[in-house]
C-alpha cells in the first residue's frame, strides 16, 4: 500500500471501527503549527522549544508503545532518531508497535500487569482514553504541560487540549490534525460524467434517489450505493455513546437525552434506506458486509458516504486511480471523539515523566524529528523535491507509518502533488468547526456496566439489519426498541441524564 493511501486508510473505513471515523481519527492530516519561539515549518531544522546547548547527564531511555503494523525499517530509522533526540534532550526512544487489531487488548494486559513504559498511544477508538484516564493508567499532565510541554500548548489548536480534558484535566496530548468531523457523499466521477449527473442539489440521502436509479438502470455491474454493515444514516444527534441509541439533538437547549429509536428522524431515515435496499441500490448482503474495497479497486461503485478532511477528493483520487468527488452530507461538527481521535499519554508508572513530556514537546514542535518519525530517512525512504515537499523512494514500503498516530501533522513535509497551502486549508477547516453540544462531556458508565453490556448484545442483533434497510423498519424498529428497553436502555438514559444535568449546571450550558 502506498504511503499516501495508508495515511488515508482510516478515513476510508467510514469513521473507522467506531464510525468516528475516519476520522478520527481519521484521517491523518492536520494544520499549521507555531511554537513559543516562532513559526515551525517543514524544512526548518531547529527544534522550536529546545535549547541549542547539548543536554548533560546520564541519557534517559524512554519506552513508547504506539499503534500500527510493525515496520521492517523501524530499528534503522530509530537509530537516526535517537542520534537526534540524544543531542536535543539527552534521551533515546525505544518504539514498540502493536498492530491495530491487537492494540487495545494487548495494552490492557500490559498496563494491568505494570509493564514498564513511558509513553503510549490512546484514543477514542483504541485503548479508550477516557476509561483508562479514570482508571489511573495515565499521568495527569497539567503541570508538565505548563513546564516541559509549553511548546505543545503554544503550537496545537487550543480546542484539542480543551476538548480532551477528563474531569477537568489533561491526561494525553492530542495530535494536531483535522478537528471537526464532517460526512460527505462521495461519487465515482467517471459515472457522474458519463450520465451527466448533477450533485449540486444533493443534500440528504433521499436526494440521491434519481441518481441511483440512473445507475441501476444502466450499469448492471455497478453497485449504486456502496455500503457496509456499520452504516448509520446522518441524523441530527450527538450521541452519548457512539452508535448507541441515546443522544441529544444537535440544536438542544435543554440537553434532554432521547432514545433515538423513538424519534421521527430515525423513522424517516430508515424508511429511505429500506426503499434503497428494496430497489436494489444496495447490496443484498450489506448486513454482513464488512468491506467494499473490492468495489473501490474495480471502480464498480457509484456513491457512498465517508468522513472527509481538506483536499480529501485529491487523496481519494490518488488512492483509487480514478477521479472521486464529494459533496457535504453534514456540517463540520467538533465531537469528543474527533478531538480524541489520536493521542499520546504518559504512563502513570513512568520513571521519567518530565523527560517523556520533553520528548512529546519535541515531537510536536520540531519538524526534523516529526518528519523523521513519519517518513523515515532522507535518501533511503524519501527524497526532497523542495524544502518542504518529498517524494517517496521504493524503500518507503519498509517504513509506512500511520501518520495520524505520531502527533502534530501540520509540521509534516508535503507529499508530491500536495498544494502549497495544504496546512492553511486544514486551519480553515478547523476554524469552521461547530462545537457539538456534548463536547467536553464524558459519560461515566461505572454504575451501569451490566446494562451497557446487555444493550450492546441487543445492538449486535438488530443494528446492522435495521440501519442498512435489510429489514422492514415498520416491523423491526418496535421489536428492537422493546429489546433495548428490556436490556436496560432506560436505566442508561436516566444515568446519562443525571450526569449531563450536573455537567450542564457546572458549565453554565
Amino acid at each position: 500500500m502506498s504511503k499516501k493511501k495508508k495515511r488515508f486508510s482510516l478515513l476510508l473505513t467510514t469513521l473507522l471501527t467506531l464510525s468516528m471515523a475516519l476520522s478520527a481519527c481519521g484521517g491523518n492530516n492536520a494544520n499549521n503549527a507555531s511554537t513559543n519561539t516562532g513559526e515551525a515549518t517543514p524544512g526548518n531544522n531547529t527544534a522550536a522549544s529546545t535549547s541549542e546547548t547539548k543536554p548533560s547527564g546520564e541519557p534517559v531511555k524512554l519506552t513508547w508503545y504506539t499503534i500500527g503494523a510493525p515496520q521492517k525499517d523501524l530499528d534503522k530509522v530509530m537509530e537516526e532518531v535517537n542520534k537526534y533526540t540524544l543531542e536535543k534532550i539527552n534521551a533515546t526512544i525505544d518504539v514498540k508497535m502493536i498492530d491495530f487489531g491487537d492494540y487495545t487488548q494487548k495494552m490492557q494486559v500490559m498496563v494491568a500487569s505494570g509493564e514498564p513504559m513511558d509513553i503510549l498511544f490512546t484514543c477514542s477508538w483504541a485503548f479508550d482514553y477516557v476509561q483508562n484516564a479514570r482508571k489511573g493508567a495515565f499521568l495527569q499532565l497539567d503541570d508538565l504541560l505548563k513546564n516541559q510541554g509549553k511548546g505543545i500548548v503554544d503550537t496545537i489548536d487550543p480546542a484539542f487540549l480543551e476538548g480532551s480534558k477528563v474531569d477537568g484535566h489533561n491526561y494525553a496530548i492530542p495530535a494536531n490534525k483535522e478537528l471537526p468531523a464532517q460526512e460527505v457523499f462521495r461519487f465515482n466521477k467517471e459515472l457522474l460524467d458519463k450520465y451527466k449527473l448533477d450533485i449540486t442539489n444533493v443534500k440528504t440521502m433521499a436526494d440521491l434517489e434519481p441518481l441511483l436509479k440512473t445507475i441501476k438502470d444502466n450499469e448492471p455491474e455497478v453497485t449504486p450505493y456502496a455500503m457496509v454493515k456499520d452504516f448509520m444514516p446522518v441524523m441530527p444527534f450527538d450521541y452519548i455513546i457512539e452508535k448507541m441509541p441515546m443522544a441529544v439533538y444537535m440544536d438542544t437547549k435543554d440537553y434532554k437525552v432521547v432514545n433515538i429509536l423513538e424519534t421521527p428522524e430515525i423513522k424517516e431515515a430508515l424508511k429511505t434506506v429500506r426503499k434503497f435496499y428494496q430497489a436494489g441500490y444496495i447490496s443484498p448482503e450489506v448486513a454482513t458486509t464488512t468491506s467494499v474495497d473490492d468495489l473501490y479497486k474495480a471502480g464498480k461503485w457509484f456513491t457512498d458516504r465517508a468522513a472527509t478532511q481538506p483536499l480529501a477528493d485529491n487523496l481519494w483520487t490518488a488512492s483509487y486511480g480514478y477521479p472521486v468527488v464529494s459533496t457535504p452530507a453534514s456540517q463540520p461538527y467538533i465531537y469528543n471523539w474527533s478531538v480524541m481521535g489520536s493521542m499520546q499519554a504518559i504512563s502513570a508508572n513512568s520513571e521519567h515523566p518530565e523527560k517523556a513530556m520533553e520528548f512529546l514537546n519535541l515531537l510536536n514542535t520540531d519538524p526534523v524529528l516529526r518528519n523523521m518519525m513519519d517518513s523515515g530517512i532522507e535518501g533511503v525512504h524519501y527524497e526532497k523535491i523542495s524544502d518542504n515537499m518529498i517524494k517517496n523512494l521504493p524503500d518507503a514500503k519498509n517504513y509506512d507509518m500511520p501518520t495520524f498516530s505520531l502527533g502534530n501533522i501540520m509540521i509534516n513535509y508535503l507529499n508530491e502533488g500536495d498544494p502549497e497551502n495544504k496546512w492553511e486549508e486544514f486551519k480553515k477547516f478547523n476554524d469552521a468547526g461547530i462545537n457539538a453540544p456534548l463536547l467536553g462531556f464524558n459519560f461515566d458508565t461505572s454504575k451501569i456496566t451490566n446494562e451497557i453490556a446487555a444493550v450492546q448484545n441487543v445492538k449486535e442483533e438488530f443494528w446492522a439489519p435495521l440501519m442498512t434497510g435489510s429489514v422492514d423498519p415498520d416491523e423491526y424498529l418496535a421489536k428492537a426498541n422493546e429489546k433495548f428497553k428490556a436490556a436496560g436502555l432506560d436505566k442508561i438514559i436516566a444515568e446519562a441524564q443525571t450526569q449531563l444535568d450536573a455537567w450542564k449546571a457546572a458549565n453554565n450550558k
